[in-house]
């Protein structure tokens, strides 16, 4: 895909205006990989939860919906590049911010480099459902890692362009099948049962609660590609909504319409016999054996969408955290030509070979360890930073003129900060669905979260009294808001000192070979 190369400037910046509503929603539902998730995760879910299981999705969604409200509202308030910390240290300060900050890193990490040994599994087990043949994961998860840095390297609307692609093909055969049951009326005909009170009001539903919210995690992430978007005010929350509402709405039918290709009493016999070939069986059966090859080799797609778009978003973070000065500031150069930061993509991939290959040398499984023991921590951190943001939301706006009204800036930030705590409750109460690990491994990976939050208040506060002018200007405002679509200009000098703010992917079965 030909790029057009834009004037050059004194220090080249992230490109102007080159992504629209769509290309944002790109990025943040492939991130939280749809087909992986259905295939994967949704057969244990219905396993725990009954035909109930298509509510549980519909409840997280409607959760972060109420989280988006707030969380939208302050992106036309806040324009730095630092999404989460930016907003948190808006309203907690700057020590916490910091923390925030730390967690973020370590969290949308956690997030991805998990998921290099998911793209080993599956694509082994791919190559054996379809040709037989036996591949090594750890080849693969290297090859990845070539794969995504690439697609980093090159320019965000390349990476639009790409994730658009794979997305249509992921959620295009989860219609494919959803079409086929519901034109052969499933195996007793098509009832709502699923989202009646008696089947949605049982002890299970907890427990499809904490997979559903875990279903959504990186469609916070819109609020990353601010500097990025066109017309961010606008862009920014449209995509917001449109990735909840999606997952959300998406989810639910898909699930729904998978409880209805066995029928109400014969789908729990079904996810138990065999969860991770729950899809792949109602494909077979209501569309065809093809379209079951087809969806083995869309699962490996969804998961290379889902690495490309958590890698853009940590890059993002390490090239705001650089411009702070927390991070080096060689992670801060962008390139010339394709206006990535590419260095920070480069030390990311860095990280991930040494993760994976250490994961490899100690003869760990790639599925339940590299996957689950790298993954479920950074979840955990993202849904603790969205509770930290929705409690900075009022806070914020307590001290700050403004105009908005109390629903976008007390009720809804409130409400959201209530339910996010209900939610990191639930997963960490169920964390051993998660991980499949001793209760020895749950307690260290859970406790990994407060700690990285505790050394980047530590951080902070080293930097209040090493490095006092970068806390001093911690995520800070922009000088200057370039009109959007016009040229880049340089990457925002150190201001003045601003005055002191204000007091996986879960656990799943593997894919049938």
């Amino acid at each position: 895909m030909p790029e057009t190369p834009e004037p050059p400037t004194d220090r080249p910046a992230l490109r102007r205006a080159a992504l629209g509503t769509a290309d944002i929603s790109f990025f943040v539902v492939s991130a939280a990989a749809p087909l992986t998730v259905m295939a994967g995760v949704a057969p244990v879910a219905i396993l725990l939860g009954g035909i109930g299981a298509p509510a549980g999705y519909l409840l997280a969604g409607l959760t972060l919906a109420v989280f988006a409200v707030g969380f939208t509202t302050m992106s036309r308030h806040v324009r730095s590049g630092g999404a989460f910390y930016a907003y948190i240290t808006r309203g907690l300060g700057k020590r916490v911010g910091i923390g925030a900050a730390l967690l973020a890193l370590v969290g949308y990490n956690g997030m991805e480099i998990g998921v290099y040994g998911l793209l080993g599994t599956t694509t082994a087990d791919t190559a054996h459902a379809l040709g037989g043949l036996d591949v090594p994961w750890l080849p693969v998860s290297l090859a990845g890692l070539a794969l995504i840095w690439y697609g980093g390297f090159r320019s965000i609307d390349f990476g639009a362009k790409l994730l658009g692609v794979l997305l249509v093909a992921e959620t295009g055969i989860l219609v494919l099948l959803a079409a086929g049951v519901l034109l052969k009326g499933g195996a007793h005909g098509l009832s709502i049962g699923s989202f009646a009170p008696g089947a949605v009001l049982v002890p299970g539903t907890a427990a499809v609660l904490a997979f559903a919210f875990a279903a959504f995690t990186g469609f916070e992430s819109t609020v990353i590609y601010r500097r990025e978007a066109r017309d961010p005010d606008r862009t920014i929350p449209r995509a917001t909504y449109i990735a909840v509402a999606f997952l959300g709405l998406f989810y639910a039918f898909i699930v729904w319409t998978v409880i209805q290709a066995f029928g109400a009493e014969e789908v729990m016999a079904a996810a138990a016999a065999d969860p991770g070939g729950l899809f792949f069986a109602a494909i077979t059966t209501y569309v065809g054996p093809w379209a079951a090859d087809l969806m083995h080799l869309f699962i490996v797609t969804s998961v290379i969408a889902s690495l490309l778009a958590f890698h853009n978003a940590i890059n993002r973070y390490a090239l705001a955290l650089a411009e702070e000065g927390v991070l080096p500031a060689a992670l801060g150069r962008v390139h010339p030509r394709h206006r990535s930061p590419y260095l920070a993509g480069l030390a990311q991939t860095a990280l991930g070979a040494v993760i994976v290959l250490a994961f490899a040398l100690a003869g760990a499984d790639p599925y339940q360890q590299l996957l689950l023991w790298v993954n479920t921590p950074g979840m955990i951190g993202l849904m603790a930073l969205m509770l930290l943001a929705a409690i900075a939301v009022p806070v914020y706006f307590r001290g700050t003129a403004h105009t908005e009204g109390p629903w976008r800036t007390l009720v809804a930030p409130l409400a959201a900060a209530v339910l996010l705590a209900v939610a990191i409750c639930l997963v960490v109460s169920r964390v051993g669905l998660f991980t499949m690990a001793s209760t020895t491994v749950n307690t260290v990976l859970v406790a990994l979260v407060p700690a990285v939050f505790l050394a980047g208040l530590a951080l902070a506060q080293h930097l209040k009294t090493r490095r006092s002018e970068t806390y001093a200007r911690f995520a800070a405002e922009p000088a200057t808001d370039v009109p959007e679509g016009e040229q880049p200009c340089p990457l925002p000098t150190p201001s003045s000192p601003e005055p002191a703010s204000a007091p996986s992917t879960p656990a799943a079965p593997r894919p049938a070979r």
